[in-house]
């Protein structure tokens, strides 16, 4: 499933995404993750910095879901997927250490990247947007700015 133009685009506003996995016990992990991008037509990169479990989970099962949101505006994307950590020694680590790298101006090193790939992609819209319909993104931004003293 390819990513739009639209998610790109959240994925360029989110500052931070969620990334979930499970252990081979079913114990669910979910993992604030800062620097994250697209990459190509159809994957989500995520630099892993400091996440022992993110990639002991994801090479024991593959199936993971990344969230993300722009803050004020509170729509976003949820996405399903396949995960392989790329490893310094694999053929595409590069091209994706180069992106990942211009998001952290090398101040994170990190030596392995979880690469996703998308299958399922659904909409996060906070609920004001449904129970509320006439609510305004610039009405919702202007909520989230007060309400979290921005």
């Amino acid at each position: 499933m390819e990513l739009t133009t639209e998610i790109k685009e959240y994925i360029n506003r989110s500052v931070l995404c969620w990334l979930a996995t499970v252990s081979t016990e079913n114990t669910p992990n979910v993992s604030p993750k800062e620097i994250f991008n697209y990459y190509g037509t159809d994957k989500i990169i995520v630099a892993n910095i400091a996440s022992p479990q993110t990639v002991r989970n994801i090479k024991q099962n593959e199936n993971v879901c990344v969230s993300f949101i722009d803050i004020l505006v509170q729509k976003g994307f949820q996405i399903k997927g396949k995960a392989k950590i790329i490893k310094k020694t694999d053929s595409e680590f590069l091209e994706m250490e180069r992106i990942l790298t211009e998001m952290t101006d090398g101040k994170f090193p990190f030596a392995t990247i979880s690469k996703i790939t998308v299958e399922q992609v659904k909409p996060i819209i906070a609920p004001k947007y449904i129970l509320y319909p006439e609510t305004t993104e610039k009405e919702q931004i202007e909520s989230a700015k007060k309400t979290y003293g921005f």
